[in-house]
This record gives C-alpha cells, structure tokens and sequence, in this order.
C-alpha cells in the first residue's frame, strides 16, 4: 500500500487501539482522565502526542493481570519480564495477538536472509522470556524449519550446529561471541560451519561488535528489535542487504521519536530522541506511547519503502552513565574498545567511589593470540582514545581470556560498585 493508504489504515487502528484501552483498562482510562484527554480527541495521527505516555512502572503497579483489556477466558498466553529490579511486567496475548506477533516475526527473519525450507537454530531462551517463543513461531510462519535449542549449553549448541547444519542462528549478539569463542577453543574452524545468516537482538550491540561476528563466522549478522511490553522481537526487522536500521512493522505498532526531557515534544524524522511506541492491532493488552528508554531516529524506509526504518540501537537512557558530569554510554566505550586490536570484544565496565571520586574502569580481556604485554600497550591507547573521543578519564584493566562471565541472554555490561564501600 502507499504511505497515504498505510497512515489511513495507522488512524483507524489507533482510534480502535485508544478506545479499546480506554474502556477496558482501568489504568488507561485513570490516566487519560488525568491529562484531560478522551478517545473522540484522537482525530488525527499527530493527536496522539496529546496523550500520556505509559512507562514500565505504571505496568509493575497493575501487577499481574490489571492492564488486560480482555477476558482471561480470551488470553492464550502469558509473558514475563525477569523482574531483576523490581516486579516483572506480565504481558498476555489472545489467538490474534499470537497470530500477529508470529507474522510480524516472520517478516524480520525474511528481511535477515532466512527463507522457507532453511534451518534455523534458536537460541533465545525460552520460558517467560518472549524470545524463545516469539522467534520460534515466527521462523514457522515463515515456513522455515526451528530448531528450538534454547540458550545456554554452549558445548551442545556448537554439537547441532555441526551435526544439523542450520543455514541461521537466532540468539543474542554476545551469546554468539561467546559460541565463537568455543569454537576456537575447540580447535574449530567458526568460519566453515554451515551458519550464513544471523539475527540478532534482545541488546544493544554496535557495528564493531557486527564486524567481529561477520568475519569470525563467515555469515550476515542482521538486528531484530523488540520489546516484551509491545509485543516481544518482531517489532522492527533489519534487512541482510542494506544493514542500515530496522524496518518498524507500521501497519502494527506506531513509532514516535520524544525529547527525552519533554515526552510531548515529537521530534522529526533524522533526529535523536527516545523511541516511543503504541500498538495498533494488539487485543488483549494494548499499549499506549511506551517509553522504551531506547534512543534512535526514525529514518526513510529501505527494504519496505513505505515503512520507516529505525536506526540501530545504541544506547539506553538507563544505560547513561554520569562519570564526574560527562555523559556517556557502554556502546561509545565499546565502538573505541573493539578496533583495538590486542582486546577482545568481552569487556565490563566497573563504576566506584574511591575518596567520595567516581571512577569507571573497563575490564576486558585481551585476545588469546596476543601476549599481556602488547594487551597492556593497547589499553593505554584505549585509555587515550576514551579520553579523547569522549572527554573522560577512565582505568582500563586488562584481563585474562575466559575470565569475564559469559551470558546466553541480554549481557549486563556495567557493575555499580558505588555503594559497596569498594
């Protein structure tokens, strides 16, 4: 369909959307009340930014099941997040809903190079998590073949690679780092397996980290964004030939790009800005401007021209480190630490008060080919060039290979020590 087509489609399933929360969700018609705002105010797509945004926390106080908007009788299916800080969000589904979710999944692997009669291993962890089984039904709609391995059992994960000769894998950025990293200790060739597509998510990874598993692997690494409050991976899809952001399913969830210190303000397309998101076709828990505390710009589409893409996420608001009144992310630490050659793409960034100073040091090892050395040579670069790039001072700590804790799921990149009289 043309752009006019899909934002008169956008307009009517959004006024559906609005009105559907509004009388069924006792937490959307509380807060809309508040701001002064009814679903008859929804005339237009830019009305939308006149009503108020729905955040992660609003969801933990309707714990468990207040935000559904629907039936029990009617919800197929329920999700969690872990819960790690604080309550988890409880998200549920109805028929349609899954239905949807597996469509729009199998579009994000059709984009990434898979296609009907491949065989794909995923392993995203299954269980609460929406990534096991968001990936798992859309690499069956898509008509492909799912090897549901899961996470985690690294040596077994490399054993079915070997043995099935799956043409894609579906799992975490570093998780796959971490399968490759195996390999070579297995004395294995990671570049003469039979993977030729990758698609990754579930974290933020950069283009250096892209670059270390395309040519550790041999194979095309694309994105798949997604969160368990919109709907789980399937939201957006990167495709395997242009590599440059992920196409936004429009015709499903609504994408807003807000200042992040005044959510009413919508910004352009092109420019930074955290992504909010509403969706459009959900039944059971539909959601309302969403702060996903992702930032990114929307931009042109692709792939799929009539659909915006959204560039690759970098950063999280709540990843935003505040080191002696310079702002600064994981991921621009991560962009300076990867081309270095002697390091390794496994770091950790360690937050402490020493003498009522904070100070951020970066542990990551040094690669296994490259003696201690030449890796303490190229930390003192990698020192030089946070400061230069970023304006900060930092300690970079060299460690031994194998010694940073692996993940099969989302890595946790910064420790805050600050507390801990460390």
């Amino acid at each position: 369909m043309s752009r006019d087509e899909l934002e008169a489609l956008q307009l009517r399933r959004l006024q559906w959307t609005v009105r559907h929360a509004y009388e069924n969700v006792p937490m959307y018609r509380e807060k809309f009340d508040a701001h002064g705002v009814h679903p008859d105010d929804l005339r237009e797509l830019g009305d939308l930014s006149r009503f108020p945004t729905t955040t992660k926390e609003d969801l933990r106080q309707n714990y468990p099941f207040k935000t559904f908007a629907v039936p029990m009788e009617q919800v197929r299916r329920v999700h969690a997040s872990s819960g790690t800080t604080g309550r988890p969000t409880v998200v549920g589904y109805t028929e349609r809903d899954l239905a949807n979710w597996a469509t729009v999944g199998a579009r994000c692997f059709r984009l990434a190079g898979v296609r009907p009669g491949m065989l794909v291993q995923n392993s995203y962890g299954y269980g609460l998590f929406t990534g096991g089984l968001g990936a798992h039904a859309a690499i069956e709609r898509l008509g492909a073949t799912v090897i549901p391995m899961s996470g985690g059992q690294t040596e077994r994960q490399i054993q079915l690679i070997q043995d099935f000769e799956p043409q894609a894998i579906a799992c975490t950025p570093t998780y796959l780092l971490t399968i490759l990293d195996a390999m070579r200790r297995k004395g294995l060739d990671p570049r003469a397996t039979s993977l030729k597509y990758a698609v990754l998510g579930a974290e933020p990874w950069t283009e250096q980290m892209r670059a270390e598993i395309e040519e550790g692997l041999d194979l095309t690494a694309s994105d798949i964004y997604g969160l368990s409050e919109v709907i789980g991976p399937g939201v957006a899809g990167e495709s395997f030939e242009h590599q440059n952001g992920s196409t936004i399913w429009e015709d499903h969830f609504l994408p807003e790009i807000c200042d992040r210190d005044d959510l009413a303000a919508v910004l352009a397309d092109g420019e930074e800005g955290e992504l909010v998101f509403t969706s459009l076709t959900k039944e059971a828990m539909p959601i309302i401007r969403y702060r996903t505390k992702d930032l990114s710009r929307l931009l042109p589409g692709d792939a799929r021209p009539n659909m915006r893409r959204m560039q690759k996420i970098r950063a999280r608001t709540d990843d935003m480190i505040i080191l002696r009144g310079v702002n600064l992310f994981p991921s621009q630490i991560e962009e300076l630490a990867l081309p270095v050659p002697e390091l390794s793409p496994h770091y950790q960034l360690e937050l402490t008060r020493p003498n009522r100073m904070d100070e951020l040091t970066v542990v990551i090892e040094r690669r296994p080919e490259v003696a201690r050395g030449e890796a303490e040579a190229g930390a003192e670069r990698l020192v030089k060039d946070i400061k230069v790039h970023i304006g900060s001072s930092v300690r970079v700590q060299v460690a031994e290979p194998n010694t940073i804790e692996r993940s099969a799921g989302k890595m946790k990149r910064v420790y805050d020590r600050r507390g801990l009289g460390e």
